[in-house]
């Protein structure tokens, strides 16, 4: 051939992929006038490279993949040009990719090349079809589309299987999706692309069998199982859905209940999954039971801190029980009942952090099996660096302070454990997170020298409240304003730079509050808490302050009556000291407050048997209170106990005994009052499983006198009955919550005065949580609910109880505080008519 007529050289991409570039080629297509001898391919100096076709990658971009650059030589036809093109269609950019030689220099040894590219069509708009808005977007969330992005069947196979993936969390196990494209008229080379989705219908389990199981409870097999539950009873919280992807690790634990019975050899068989109408399916196992196993010889090595008499007392496991491997593994390893210490933990909690404990199997004679517990003691651990991130408000060292984990102490499990529950106790963080592994802790052991870090990562949120709300209760209609900053900080007071709009970062407390009703009603308090005293031990200064002042004044639907020749006054002070106790656990705290008071009357209501004077009320508080459970918004374990004991001097002691308190003037007789005042609350949460919480409470309250011939007194008794609010609050009694009846409709009402000296109250609800969030906790519950109040202590009848049942809902908002709303129905109202009940408490804050 002759040079004049030779062109280029175009080498088809597409054989790249299945076979090299042969000396016989089938890539490369001789032009005109560009000699390409097949046989023996030719090496070239590349003279320049330039890229023709694209519309969205620029041609720096494109070069650099195919990696062709000036100056440098290329055989052509090569092994190399075969990579380098193949390198480029797996970038998933391109539909076709043509090399071509544009020309070549008068001596044949340089060539000018050409890449000819079509890339894909980009993706103008996604849509979808048959999905709801909420779910649409959550599945743009996973599947990160976006506009301008190329399509691919890689794009359209991986979001095909992830939107199938999100339906089946929800138990549409059957979900189809179908890829609907067409052609954008408006933009260039792109297309609008549609995932059409079909759910199909919900996929539930509405029934396990099993087959080759004798001797254990069908209940318990299907309790083992976490995820895969059928419609019995005992399954009425648990969600019925086949979850996929837990389905395997649901059958290791169904393995584990046989196990725990002594069936060592336990296995399945065969699990068939078969369809039921309207969606429904079946899940039967076929199971290989074996025989059951005993316990023999059990035998301790390595052990040089504890005796083999104690770790068996910490094992409780004796010659001849069932062979319970799971039971064995917890008392070893840790994982079962809270309540329980393990040997790991005994361990752990001297410092043994690298502790490794192994029970081996040394001997199985018939069904009994011989176990010989091999531990690896290592040596003590101590805290190095003690990390803490995330904490964009509140100060480092407010963290530190609360957590038991400091470096150079020896490291101690249960330390470790306490400093994670404090952190979750603290409002300013989310309590959710903390406690979570990876999130919210870390541990970062180093063997070599005997330390390990501690990473706390805490997540603020927002606490401080501005509150407006409005509320009815008492037959009236109540105003509140309020602020209180959960995150104070009074060392920051006089710096400029840390108003935002207030300082903060120090956990102190500080709160305004102010309701009204007009003219007539008006509260105003004021409270201040620092939890650390001098910033260096647990010990909680508290001031507060407050007055209220209500009126006669009237307001009706017609007009309104402002007078103020009939009202009630109250106000008063209280300093306390508050301690956390090392006796008998660190769990306690112990508080003492002062406190003044004083009530005005004047021409008042027979409320508090008398309707004019001032007087005066100066108490000490004692207050005891152990609390340990988890967390504050949505407690799942652990208990909140209280005692309380209020005392005023006993003055009618002091005074002649035979005074005839009958002949008094009111001013004269409770110008200083005096009283001793008991008080009772206690709280248990019990996890039932999952998320669901069993809450038990119990409460006691008595208002007792020194003098049966003073009398009680007038003030601080109990109202009970009702939400436990009040359309206004004179801080002259303790309102008590019973709900399914009326606000106080349980206080003993004595010739138009409410006498309520003494009360109790028992309570079981059931609480299940729809919303687990930073900024959000909503949950249902149900409860069981019963109590009384009495005038006198010789009338108390624990018997005589007023029960109630209903059901509620609770919302938390990091912002607004809790939100609630009750349905009771007392059982022993007189009044069947009054029976049912609403319970409401409504505030919006900002």
């Amino acid at each position: 051939m002759h040079q004049e007529l030779m062109k280029r050289l175009y080498i088809i991409f597409a054989m790249l992929f299945l076979f090299p570039v042969f000396a016989m080629g089938q890539d490369v297509i001789s032009s005109d006038n560009i000699p390409v001898d097949y046989n023996n391919p030719g090496t070239y100096v590349v003279g320049g490279v330039k890229v023709t076709g694209n519309e969205f990658l620029d041609d720096a971009r494109i070069l650099g993949l195919v990696g062709l650059e000036k100056g440098m030589r290329i055989t052509i036809p090569s092994e190399f040009i075969s990579i380098k093109l193949k390198s480029m269609m797996n970038q998933k950019y391109f539909q076709d990719v043509g090399f071509y030689v544009d020309s070549m220099s008068a001596n044949q040894d340089t060539v000018w090349i050409r890449i000819d590219v079509k890339e894909r069509p980009r993706v103008s708009v996604w849509n979808f079809k048959g999905v709801k808005k909420g779910e649409q977007d959550d599945l743009n969330e996973k599947l990160h589309l976006r506009r301008g992005g190329e399509f691919s069947e890689y794009v359209t196979s991986s979001s095909i299987k992830l939107i199938q993936d999100f339906y089946k969390e929800k138990g549409f196990n059957n979900t189809t999706v179908n890829i609907l494209t067409e052609e954008d008229t408006i933009v260039n080379n792109a297309i609008r692309v549609t995932f059409d989705v079909d759910r199909g219908p919900k996929v539930r389990i509405e029934e396990i069998s099993y087959e080759g199981v004798e001797g254990i409870d069908k209940h318990k097999l299907d309790k083992s199982m976490k995820k895969t539950k059928d419609k019995s009873w005992y399954n009425f919280f648990h969600s019925k859905k086949f979850n996929e992807e837990e389905y395997p690790n649901d059958k290791l634990t169904l393995i584990d209940a046989f196990n725990e019975e002594g069936y060592r050899d336990a296995r399945i068989v065969k699990d068939s999954i078969y369809t039921l109408e309207d969606g429904k399916m079946g899940i039967k196992f076929k199971i290989d039971q074996g025989r059951q196993y005993y316990f023999r010889n059990i035998t301790w090595t390595g052990n040089s801190v504890y005796p083999v008499e104690f770790l068996n007392e910490i094992l409780r496991i004796q010659k001849g029980d069932i062979y319970d491997v799971v039971t064995l593994n917890e008392r070893l390893q840790g994982g079962g009942k809270e309540s329980e210490i393990s040997v790991s933990q005994l361990f752990r909690d001297m410092g043994y952090l690298f502790f490794n404990v192994t029970p081996v199997e040394t001997n199985i004679v018939g069904d009994s099996v011989d176990v010989e517990i091999r531990i690896v003691e290592g040596k003590q651990a101590t805290f190095d660096n003690i990390i803490i991130s995330g904490n964009n408000i509140t100060n480092e060292r407010v963290i530190r302070r609360a957590v038991y984990t400091r470096p150079g102490y020896l490291y101690r499990q249960t330390d470790f454990e306490r400093s994670i529950r404090e952190l979750g106790q603290m409002s300013n963080f989310d309590q959710e997170k903390i406690v979570q592994q990876g999130t919210g802790w870390e541990l970062m052991p180093d063997p070599i020298n005997n330390t390990v870090d501690i990473s706390y990562n805490v997540e603020e949120k927002p606490n401080s409240q501005l509150e407006l709300s409005g509320g009815w209760g008492a037959r009236t209609f109540v105003g509140t304003v309020g602020i209180n900053f959960s995150n104070f900080s009074t060392r920051n007071f006089f710096r400029k730079e840390a108003w935002r709009p207030v300082p903060l970062g120090d956990n102190q407390s500080l709160a305004f509050r102010f309701q009204t009703n007009g003219k007539y009603y008006q509260a105003l308090s004021a409270q201040f808490v620092e939890p650390w005293l001098f910033g260096k031990k647990p010990t909680s200064l508290s001031f507060s302050a407050y007055k209220t002042r209500q009126t006669n004044s009237y307001i009706s639907n017609y007009f309104a009556i402002y007078n103020d020749d009939r009202f009630i006054e109250i106000g008063g002070l209280s300093l306390g000291l508050g301690n956390r106790l090392k006796w008998p656990d660190n769990y306690f705290t112990l508080y003492n407050s002062i406190g003044w008071q004083f009530y005005n009357l004047q021409n008042w209501y027979s409320y508090y048997v008398f309707s004019d004077g001032r007087f005066n009320n100066i108490n000490y508080t004692l207050q005891l209170a152990r609390n340990s459970t988890d967390q504050q918004i949505y407690p799942r374990e652990g208990s909140d106990l209280t005692f309380g004991v209020q005392l005023t001097p006993p003055y009618s002691l002091l005074r002649n005994r035979n005074i005839d308190y009958s002949s008094m003037s009111d001013q004269d007789h409770y110008k200083w009052l005096e009283y001793h005042k008991w008080t009772f609350s206690g709280k248990n949460y019990v996890k039932i499983a999952g998320n669901l919480v069993l809450m038990t409470a119990a409460n006691f309250g008595y208002l007792g006198y020194y003098n049966r011939k003073w009398g009680y007194s007038p003030f601080e008794g109990f109202l009970v009955g009702g939400d436990g609010m009040s359309g206004y609050n004179t801080y002259g009694n303790d309102i008590i919550c019973l709900r399914g009846y009326e606000d106080y409709s349980l206080t003993p009402y004595i010739n138009g005065t409410y006498e309520g000296n003494l009360y109790d109250k028992f309570t079981v609800e059931l609480r299940y949580p729809v919303i687990l969030q930073p900024q959000s906790t909503i949950f249902a519950l149900g409860f069981l609910e019963g109590g009384n109040c009495w005038a006198d202590i010789k009338d108390f009848n624990p018997f005589q109880i007023k029960r109630s049942a209903g059901v509620g809902l609770r919302i938390f908002l990091s912002v607004v505080g809790m939100l609630g709303i009750d349905w009771g129905y007392g059982f022993d109202n007189p009044i069947k008519s009054e029976r049912s009940q609403f319970h409401f408490t409504i505030g919006q804050q900002f």
